[in-house]
């Protein structure tokens, strides 16, 4: 182990909610004296993400547990094994302290080569119900941490704590900052997009790949939402096509600006009143912390773990909650217009949402990982 700066190999990736609160931690650590390495797949958003933060970022096959007996899962062993030797000639080449996992695919095989090769494992769990990866990393890992109070994940052997979600730099600040600054960069957000500053407006996003049901409803509910609200839409990528053709064939009284992704979702958020949105983790984390009211529409596959993120932000009733099959255009229309046009509902939701807001879960997550490469206070 280095007597003087830790090496962290931080593996996790696939979509921003995986790799953003994988970013924090590793700007965290290198505040705190650390050195960071990131271990990827192939294909996935880290390939875009982590070297536009300067990070050094490492790749290996894609390999996902087979759900049911089929060929997939005949085939899965000899696949696993594959990516573990894979992830063993990085490990054995970059000589990392510890071993920090996000979950996801390239997780799981790094878990492996940490037991392997005898190092520290520090495993963050962001979702309110625990994934494949992480159930198996937390068997041997040194610390669990999760998002979550109520996340069933604990580590068998080691240290269980919940930090919080850790939060990109900007959205901490952004959080942070008081009612005067957060309306002057309002306005400067609505101008960045070409909205009007002084009309209310909605923010729909179905995160980095999108959410065709989202799409399609509130493109069908356009004229209704419009008659209220001006609206910035990031449709996900290959996905503006379809909602900009329905909105050509209807009638709009305020803006909708229509955007693949948005790589500034400070000035998004910035931007918004209400977002109508998935229930990733990180998501539900940024809109808690930034006191933002939601819409939110869980993803309706997985562990089904989108529907419990949201609780606790559903509960304190600053958001609101539709399940994916019941959101149409109709539901949607009705929904988003009898929040956004009624501005003591809406600031209700806004002052309860503030209530979850602030966090220091990506220094608090940091530390963790410090003391677990022997460098901790």
């Amino acid at each position: 182990m280095s007597s003087q700066s830790p090496h962290f190999l931080l593996a996790g990736g696939g979509t921003a909610g995986h790799v953003n609160p994988l970013l924090a931690t590793a700007k965290k650590l290198q505040d705190l004296g650390g050195r960071v390495s990131v271990l990827g797949a192939h294909e996935g958003l880290e390939n875009e993400l982590v070297p536009a933060a300067g990070l050094p970022l490492r790749a290996i096959d894609r390999v996902s547990a087979p759900r049911k007996l089929n060929k997939q899962a005949l085939t899965f062993p000899a696949r696993l094994q594959t990516v573990v030797s894979q992830t063993k000639k990085i490990v054995d080449e970059l000589q990392p302290d510890v071993i920090v996992g996000f979950g996801g695919y390239v997780s799981a095989p790094a878990y492996l080569v940490g037991r392997q090769n005898q190092l520290p494992v520090v495993i963050h769990e962001q979702n309110a119900r625990p994934g494949v990866a992480n159930k198996l990393g937390a068997l041997w890992a040194q610390t669990v941490a999760v998002t979550f109070p109520g996340t069933p994940l604990k580590a068998k052997r080691g240290r269980a704590c919940t930090t919080g979600l850790p939060l990109r730099e900007e959205i901490e600040e952004f959080a942070l900052a008081d009612r005067a600054v957060r309306q002057e960069r309002q306005t400067q957000a609505r101008a960045q997009f070409g909205l009007d500053p002084h009309v209310p407006t909605v923010v729909i996003t179905g995160g980095s790949l999108g959410a065709q049901r989202i799409n399609e409803s509130v493109a069908a509910a356009a004229s209704e939402i419009t008659a209220h609200a001006q609206v910035l839409h990031l449709t996900g990528k290959g996905k503006s096509a379809a909602v900009e053709d329905a909105l050509s064939k209807v009638e709009l009284d305020h803006p909708w600006v229509v955007r693949e992704y948005c790589h500034d979702m400070v000035s998004a958020y910035a931007a918004a009143d209400l977002v109508i949105c998935r229930a990733g983790a990180g998501t539900v984390a940024e809109l808690s912390a930034l006191g933002l009211p939601a819409v939110y529409v869980p993803l309706a596959i997985g562990n089904g773990e989108q529907h419990r993120n949201a609780a606790s932000h559903v509960d304190s009733g600053g958001a609101a909650l539709i399940a994916n099959s019941d959101f149409d255009a109709a539901t949607a229309g009705e929904t988003i217009c009898g929040i956004i046009a009624n501005p003591h509902r809406l600031e209700s939701m806004r002052q309860e949402s503030a209530k979850l807001g602030g966090s220091n879960a990506s220094e608090e997550f940091a530390k963790l990982c410090m003391e677990a490469a022997g460098k901790g206070a």
